[in-house]
C-alpha cells in the first residue's frame, strides 16, 4: 500500500475523503491541526474517524493561530455569523490556514516517502473561502513540486482535492456509498464540548442542507435536543 497524507479535521467532508483515499488503496496517514480552533470537539471527532477507518497512524500538530487573530474560529471576541450564509468571505475565514496546513501535510510526506496528499476542500458549497478554490490547489501543487528534495529528484508530488466540485449532498450520497458513518464527525463552527452542534452556523446550515437534498437522515447531535 502506498503512503498518503491525508488532512483530516474531524468534519464531514475530510472524513470523505480519508474513505475515499482508503478505498484507493493507499495507507493513510492522518494529519490534523489543534490551530487554537473554538470549536476543538472537532479533534475528538478526527480521532473517532481516524480510528473507526483504520487510518495507518494520525498525529495532532499544535499550532496557535489565534495568537494571530483574524478570524471568528480562533479569537473569541469576533462572534461567529448565525444568521445564514451570506456572500463573499466570511469572519470565519481563517487567514492562511489551508496553506498552512498543506506546508506540514507536505513535510510530513516527504518524511514517510508519500507522493500523495489528499484534502477535502470544496468549491460548491464552500463559505467564499479563497484557500478552497482549484485554482489554489493547483497552486499549491506546483510549489511542492518546486519546493521540496523529493519532487527535485524525481519523485513528484500530487494534491488530491476528490471533492472540489461536489455539492455537499453529492459529498454525503458518496460517504453513505463507502458506508462512513457521519454521526461520528462533527462540522459546527462552534460545537460545544460534547460535539453537540449549534445548528445555525454557515457550516451546520450547509450540512443540514446536504443531508436534505441526499434524502438521508441527519445523524448530527444538535445542543437543545
Amino acid at each position: 500500500m502506498k503512503p498518503a497524507v491525508v488532512l483530516l479535521s474531524g468534519g464531514l467532508d475530510s472524513a470523505t475523503v480519508l474513505a475515499l483515499a482508503r478505498e484507493q488503496g493507499y495507507a493513510c496517514h492522518c494529519l490534523s491541526l489543534d490551530y487554537g480552533q473554538r470549536h476543538g470537539a472537532e479533534l475528538q471527532a478526527a480521532a473517532r474517524v481516524a480510528g473507526a477507518l483504520g487510518a495507518a497512524a494520525h498525529r495532532v500538530l499544535k499550532l496557535d493561530l489565534g495568537k494571530l487573530g483574524g478570524s471568528a474560529l480562533t479569537d473569541s471576541a469576533i462572534a461567529v455569523p448565525t444568521g445564514g450564509v451570506e456572500p463573499g468571505i466570511p469572519v470565519t475565514y481563517v487567514p492562511a490556514r489551508n496553506t498552512i496546513m498543506l506546508a506540514l501535510a507536505l513535510a510530513w510526506a516527504e518524511v514517510l516517502g508519500a507522493q500523495d496528499i489528499f484534502v477535502g476542500v470544496n468549491a460548491v458549497d464552500y463559505s467564499g473561502y479563497p484557500d478552497c478554490r482549484p485554482e489554489f490547489i493547483g497552486a499549491f501543487e506546483s510549489l511542492a513540486n518546486l519546493a521540496t528534495k523529493a519532487a527535485v529528484e524525481g519523485k513528484a508530488l500530487k494534491l488530491h482535492a476528490p471533492l472540489i466540485a461536489f455539492s455537499k449532498a453529492q459529498i454525503i450520497a458518496e460517504g453513505a456509498r463507502l458506508g462512513l458513518d457521519y454521526g461520528l464527525t462533527v462540522s459546527c463552527y462552534q460545537a460545544d464540548a460534547e460535539g453537540r452542534a449549534c445548528g445555525l452556523c454557515d457550516s451546520c446550515r450547509l450540512r443540514r442542507a446536504g443531508f436534505v437534498d441526499a434524502g438521508l437522515a441527519d445523524p448530527t447531535r444538535y445542543a437543545g435536543n
